[in-house]
Order: C-alpha cells, then sequence, then structure tokens
C-alpha cells in the first residue's frame, strides 16, 4: 500500500511540475530572409530548446517571423508589432535591425539584437550603460585586417568593395573605406549592390574583388558570383564564415566558430530571460579568433600560388580531385601517346634508321664502282722529242674505270651481320619501348597513388578540425584541460602541412610524367581514375587473373606457361639471338669461308683529247688510237694474313660464347621475375580485401572513440591513435587496388606484351594458347 502512495506521490508532484511549466513565444525580426536564413534559424531554434531544456516551453511561431528588406521604418514597424502582439521575447538580426531597434532606448519586452559589426564601424553602437530588457550581442570584425590579409594573399591594387546597398545609406561605409584604402595604399571603390547582377556587371576596373556584404546572398547566387570571378581570374574575399568558400569564394578569415558562439550566447541569454523573468543587459562583445580559410580549387583556377608564410595558419576546403588541367590522360592514352612521342624512343629509333643504311652500305659491295678521271700534262720538250710520240709535249685525256666484285665472301658476311645487327637494333626498340610503356604506367599508378594520398590528407585535416572543436566543446565544458585543445591545434598545423606536402608530391608526379610523354614539364595535367572492374578496365578481367593465380591447383601450369610466352616474347632474347648470328657468321667468314676467293671484273676505258707541241707524231707513220678499252678478271685469295684470320675466328667465339651466357642469364631473370609477380600480384589480391577490412574496422574505431572521447571516458592519446590507423588504413586501402594494377603491369613487362595495347582478337588468342597448354599439360 506505501508503495503505491509513493508512485501516486511522484506522479503529483510531476504534474505539478509541469503545470508550472511557463510557455514563452519567441519572435524573430530579420533584416532579409533566405532558404540559406531560414536554416540558420533552425540551428539557432535547436542551440536555444537545447539550452533552456526543461525551465520552460519555447514556441517560435511562423507569423512571428518579420523581415524588413533593409527598410529602417519597416524594422521599426515590425518591432512594434511583435511588442503588441503576445510574443515574450524579441529576436532581432542583422545590421538594419541592429541600428534601429538600438536607438529606441527603452523597450518593453526582452529584446536581443544580435549581428556582426567591422571594428571601423562599432563605436558609434557603444552600449557601456545597463538597459533594462535589451542586450545587443555583436562579434568584432575588422575590414582594416581583412583586406591586410587579402594584400597579402594576393597584392591586389585595386579592390571592389560589394556590399548592400541599404548598409551604405545607414553607416558610413565610404568614409570607413576611404581610410582603410589610405592607409593601406589600396584603390578601394564601393559597389554597392540589390542582387547578384549589381555586382557581376561591376567588375571591371578591378582585379580583387571583397565582399563586404552578401550574407543574405542564396548558395546558388554565390556559387554564381565565384565563377564569375573565377571566369574573370579575380581573387575574392569574404567578410562571411566558411560558406562562402566552399562555394567558391577564395578565402576568408571567419569560421563557423563564430555562429556557434553567438547561437550558444543567445541561448543562454533566454535561458536567463526564463529563469529571471527580466534583466538588465549590456552590450556584449565577442572575442573571435581569426582563421584563414581558402578554397584551393580555387586558387588553382585563376592561377593565385599560395603564399608558404601563411600555410601554418591556413585551413583549406575544397575537393582535391576538382581538376582545371589543360589535358587529362587514361592510362591507354598515356601508353600510346608515350610510343609516339618519348624522347629516348626516338633516340632508338634514329638507331634503327642507322643499322638500315649499315645494311645498305653492306649491300653497296656488290654494285659497281665507276670511276671517271681526266687529265691535262705538259712535259720537257727534249723528253717528248725522244718519246717517238709517245709523250707528246701538251696532252688532255680521259680514263673511265670499272670495277665489280662478283663474289667476296667477306662482302656477304658483312651484309648477313648488319641485316642481323639491324634486327637485333629493332628488337632493342620493342625493349625499350616496354620499358617506356611500364614506366608511364608506374608514373601513372603513381600520381593517382598521390591524387588519392592528397584526398585522404584534406580529409584527415577535416578530422583534426572535427575533433578540435570537441576537444574545445569539452574544454569550455570543464570536463578537459586546455592541453587537448593546444595538442589539437598543433596536429591541425601538422595536418596542414602535410596536406601541402602531398599537393607538391602531386605535381613531382606530374612532372615525371611529363617527361615521359614529352611534355613540356611545367604543363598542367591529370590522370583518370582506374579501377577494377570499372572503366578501361571492365574489359580485361585483371581481378579475375588475380583469382586465377591465387588457385593452388592452376597456379603452377600458369606460371609456366607465362614463362613459355615470356620467353617466345622477350625482345632481348631475340636481340641477342640476332647478335649470336652475327657472331656465328664472323666465326664462319674467318673459319672456312677465308678460303673461298674473291672475285672481281676491272675494266678500263682510256680516250685522248687532244696533243699538241713537240713529240706528237709517231715515227715511220704509226698511227696510235687515240681511244682504246681493256677488260680483266680478279680472282684473290688470302693466304696468310698475319694470322689475323685465326684470332678474328677466336674472337668471334668469344663474343658467341658471351652472348649465350647473357642469354641464360636473361632466361633465368625471366623465370625469375614471372615468378615474382606472381606471388606480388597473390599478395596484392589479398591485400585488397584486407585493407578495406582494417579501414572499416579502423572508421568503426574513431567513431566509437570520438563519442567516447566527447564523453570523457577516453583520452586524448586514444583518440589519436584511433585518428592515426583511420588515415593509415584509407591509405592502405586507396592505393591497394593501384598497387595490384601495378603489379600486373610488372607481369606484362616481364611477359613482353601489355593487354592494354592489344585488341580483342590478340587478348582470345593469348587465353586459348593458355587453355592448350592446359590441356597438355593435364595430359
Amino acid at each position: 500500500m506505501r508503495y503505491y502512495l509513493g508512485i501516486l506521490l511522484l506522479l503529483f508532484v510531476s504534474i505539478t511540475a509541469s503545470a508550472q511549466t511557463k510557455t514563452y513565444k519567441v519572435g524573430y525580426l530579420l533584416d532579409r530572409t533566405s532558404p540559406e536564413i531560414e536554416g540558420l534559424l533552425v540551428e539557432l531554434t535547436n542551440e536555444i530548446v537545447a539550452v533552456v531544456g526543461e525551465d520552460a516551453v519555447l514556441v517560435f511561431p511562423e507569423e512571428y517571423q518579420l523581415v524588413n528588406d533593409f527598410n529602417t521604418s519597416k524594422a521599426l514597424t515590425n518591432y512594434q508589432s511583435l511588442i503588441s502582439s503576445d510574443a515574450d521575447i524579441i529576436i532581432a538580426f542583422g545590421i538594419v535591425n541592429n541600428s534601429t531597434i538600438s536607438k529606441l532606448g527603452t523597450y518593453e519586452k526582452p529584446t536581443i539584437v544580435f549581428g556582426a559589426l567591422s571594428e571601423e564601424l562599432a563605436p558609434q553602437y557603444d552600449q557601456s550603460e545597463a538597459v533594462k530588457n535589451f542586450v545587443s550581442i555583436t562579434t568584432s570584425q575588422s575590414y582594416s585586417d581583412d583586406l591586410k590579409l587579402f594584400q597579402e594573399l594576393a597584392k591586389p591594387k585595386r579592390v571592389g568593395v560589394a556590399i548592400e546597398a541599404p548598409f551604405i545609406t545607414n553607416l558610413p561605409i565610404e568614409e570607413a573605406f576611404q581610410k582603410i584604402g589610405n592607409d593601406l595604399d589600396i584603390d578601394i571603390s564601393i559597389i554597392p549592390f540589390n542582387g547578384l547582377n549589381d555586382i557581376v556587371s561591376n567588375l571591371d576596373g578591378i582585379d580583387a574583388l571583397y565582399l563586404a556584404g552578401g550574407f543574405y546572398l542564396s548558395d546558388n547566387e554565390m556559387k554564381m558570383l565565384a565563377e564569375a570571378l573565377i571566369d574573370k581570374k579575380l581573387p575574392s574575399f569574404t567578410t562571411s564564415p566558411l560558406r562562402d568558400v566552399s562555394n567558391g569564394i577564395l578565402a576568408s578569415n571567419h569560421d563557423q566558430s563564430e555562429l556557434n558562439q553567438f547561437f550558444r550566447k543567445i541561448a543562454l541569454t533566454v535561458e536567463s530571460v526564463v529563469l529571471n523573468g527580466e534583466f538588465d543587459g549590456v552590450n556584449t562583445k565577442l572575442e573571435t579568433k581569426d582563421n584563414l580559410t581558402i578554397n584551393f580549387n580555387t586558387a588553382e583556377k585563376i592561377g593565385l600560388p599560395l603564399r608558404y608564410s601563411l600555410i601554418a595558419t591556413t585551413s583549406f576546403v575544397g575537393d582535391p580531385n576538382v581538376s582545371t588541367a589543360e589535358k587529362k590522360y587514361t592510362l591507354i592514352s598515356a601508353m600510346q601517346e608515350a610510343i609516339a612521342k618519348n624522347l629516348d624512343l626516338q633516340v632508338i629509333e634514329r638507331d634503327i634508321t642507322l643499322a638500315v643504311k649499315d645494311v645498305k652500305v653492306a649491300n653497296s659491295d656488290y654494285l659497281p664502282d665507276v670511276t671517271a678521271s681526266a687529265t691535262g700534262s705538259l712535259i720537257d720538250e727534249n723528253l717528248a722529242a725522244a718519246s717517238n710520240g709517245q709523250n707528246p709535249e701538251i696532252s688532255t685525256s680521259g680514263t673511265l674505270t670499272l670495277q665489280q666484285t662478283v663474289f667476296s665472301e667477306a662482302a656477304n658476311a658483312n651484309i648477313s651481320i648488319q641485316k642481323s645487327l639491324r634486327e637485333a637494333q629493332k628488337e632493342n626498340y620493342n625493349s625499350e619501348s616496354l620499358n617506356t610503356v611500364f614506366n608511364v604506367a608506374t608514373a601513372y599508378f603513381t600520381a593517382l597513388i598521390l591524387k588519392a594520398n592528397l584526398s585522404i590528407q584534406n580529409q584527415n585535416l577535416e578530422l583534426t578540425k572535427y575533433n578540435l572543436r570537441i576537444a574545445t566543446e569539452n574544454y569550455e565544458a570543464g570536463e578537459s584541460g586546455k592541453s587537448d585543445v593546444l595538442r589539437f591545434k598543433s596536429e591541425m598545423a601538422q595536418n596542414t602541412q602535410q596536406m601541402v606536402e602531398a599537393i607538391n608530391q602531386l605535381e613531382q608526379g606530374y612532372y615525371v610524367l611529363n617527361q615521359l610523354l614529352n611534355n613540356p614539364i611545367d604543363l598542367d595535367i591529370d590522370v583518370d581514375e582506374a579501377e577494377l572492374q570499372k572503366g578501361i578496365f571492365s574489359n580485361y578481367n585483371y581481378k579475375q587473373l588475380g583469382q586465377f593465380l591465387d588457385d593452388p591447383t592452376l597456379r603452377k601450369p600458369f606460371v609456366e606457361f607465362l614463362i613459355q610466352e615470356a620467353i617466345e616474347n622477350a625482345p632481348e632474347l631475340k636481340a641477342l639471338n640476332y647478335n649470336i648470328d652475327a657472331t656465328e657468321r664472323s666465326e664462319k667468314l674467318f673459319g672456312a669461308g677465308r678460303f673461298l676467293p674473291t672475285v672481281a671484273v676491272q675494266g678500263q676505258y682510256f680516250y685522248e683529247f687532244s696533243r699538241s707541241g713537240v713529240g706528237t707524231n709517231f715515227p715511220n707513220g704509226i698511227q696510235f688510237p687515240d681511244n682504246y678499252y681493256s677488260l680483266g678478271l680478279n680472282v684473290s685469295l688470302p693466304l696468310f694474313n698475319q694470322n689475323k684470320q685465326n684470332l678474328n675466328k677466336q674472337i668471334a667465339s668469344v663474343q658467341k660464347e658471351q652472348l649465350e651466357v647473357s642469354k641464360d642469364n636473361i632466361l633465368l631473370n625471366i623465370e625469375k621475375n614471372i615468378n615474382d609477380s606472381v606471388l606480388e600480384l597473390v599478395n596484392q589480391v589479398s591485400n585488397i580485401e584486407l585493407s578495406k577490412v582494417f579501414e572499416e574496422t579502423a572508421k568503426e574505431a574513431l567513431y566509437l572513440t570520438q563519442t567516447s572521447y566527447a564523453n570523457g571516458a577516453v583520452n586524448i592519446v586514444q583518440l589519436l591513435d584511433a585518428q592515426n590507423n583511420y588515415l593509415q588504413a584509407q591509405l592502405a586501402s586507396a592505393n591497394a587496388t593501384y598497387n595490384y594494377l601495378q603489379s600486373s603491369m610488372q607481369l606484362e613487362r616481364s611477359l613482353g606484351l601489355f593487354f592494354l595495347l592489344q585488341d580483342e582478337t590478340e587478348r582470345q588468342a593469348f587465353a586459348q594458347r593458355f587453355f592448350e597448354f592446359l590441356e597438355n599439360y593435364n595430359d
């Protein structure tokens, strides 16, 4: 019985307490509204309700949300309307509401006005004495500090300052910016606007835009403004928090923490009203810490180099995967372009051309050698007189000489040797072509790994910022010390540096790819994503290749087949075989070939053009012909050439042995490389699956640790360990696929072919050869 009486008593107390809970109606006064402003009001409302808790029932009637559209008269009317209504608390936001309501002096109902106001404009609204039922909550901004930072960031000379036109009417905007411009040596022009078009149409004649207003522009309008500025390559700076920078504005020196402070202070003030009924307030100025935030996508698009002196104190937003590259490559296009443009390959192409010329030179030994000569002579007249007409004093003549090799073992050997060397040079080109394609693939996947690293480092930086907010909230709530906040600030600085390093590493990766593709080193390029079973890899079944190798029953015959294919395709072996052919031909030449004669035909035709002077006549009336010819056959056989024939034969034999040893070494290397590549592929197949598990587990562990840290259940070291584990897991997971594809490329290089560069018929033929090999292997 006493038990039931206790329950009834508890219910009575609860009902009585509930009946005593008062309901408060809260009205909002706004300068302007938009979907984004409505979203912020929802956040503010939720914060107020959370802080007040069960102390009161709060109602926010929609009809008590009034907008003045920057009209001071309407702002006053709206305020008086809420005073006349049954609203209990009035919350006003905006410069027009602030300036209008602050001048009233007396307030019948609790009134809270809040907003951001520049230090250059704040003094006229200074309120040092308590006013009944009124409090003004502002946060300090400095146009001058913003423009100093903007000047350091982008070095503008002519800055357009965009601000809502009604603000110029209500505030000494022009005077404030005229003084700032004089102090900073910047030419400032005011751009008053009522809408987006007023800003966009007044961008000529400036080299930067400072958005001193624009808080009421929608997200879409802000994106349109950012695109217009990017099109004109104009850097931009905003007084608004992070949202504008996320929408494409270059930079801001303010972040979301300002709004969070506003909302918390307003909620606490409302709680004070609920608990005390009336209140006397004084002007509250929230101190905020500057935090430069830069959209690095926008900086990249407008070509603005970031100053490294700002990196330590700068936060970055943007998507690292968004590219403004002049040229974008797929893996296949990079491979094909490397074959066409690589400088190393062009050098070897010239070597092939020279080898072709060497063959033609060797063949030319069997072409006729024709020589024409002309002679004019003047001899002593006494000698001419005594020559009986054989050597006249003055004579001119011409000779045409022909030499034609009919048979020469040395010439035949040289032709054969040069042809073998030509084919060997072609195989050297094929080998270098395979190396170039593999190097390009390596550079391509390295670039993808570096892109993934940049994206993950950016995510890790954002994660550190989130953890910093948790630490800050715990510190403000007295649940942790300031050391946690300082530690996360230090982590944020390190993460920012790591992200900047990741940006530079990616640039270096592109430099390597540009070099291989014979592009200007600083050409802005990008690479397409490469994923298994997607894009260019969807038709090549690389994943099945890995699964195939992972089958223990098939791995051994498949490896043996791959070795057989590699030996068949290896250009290095083919080049060695051609060089061996050349040495064998040399060996034959200096062996039995030296006993083969060289046969040549010779012919000569002589014509005497003129003779004069003493000794022109032959004796006894003999008439010597003025032209004649001769033909001859020359057969030569070297019997003993200082033992050089034997020595040359011995040299050729040693060279052949040397090449055969090199061939055996290459065969061993091929077998080893194939086995190594297969094992690496098997490792990477398991790595892909395990890295996914690692990432998912690390992510869940981080979430649980964050929650525990927020509740004070774990310390900062455990949270940092969880974050670092998740970072490493992300890197491992992102790189796993690229490492697998890279290992596949290594296997293909060892095979002497690349499946991506083959057509479907060639790939099917490869598969068919394996099935035939497997059938014979099982037999």
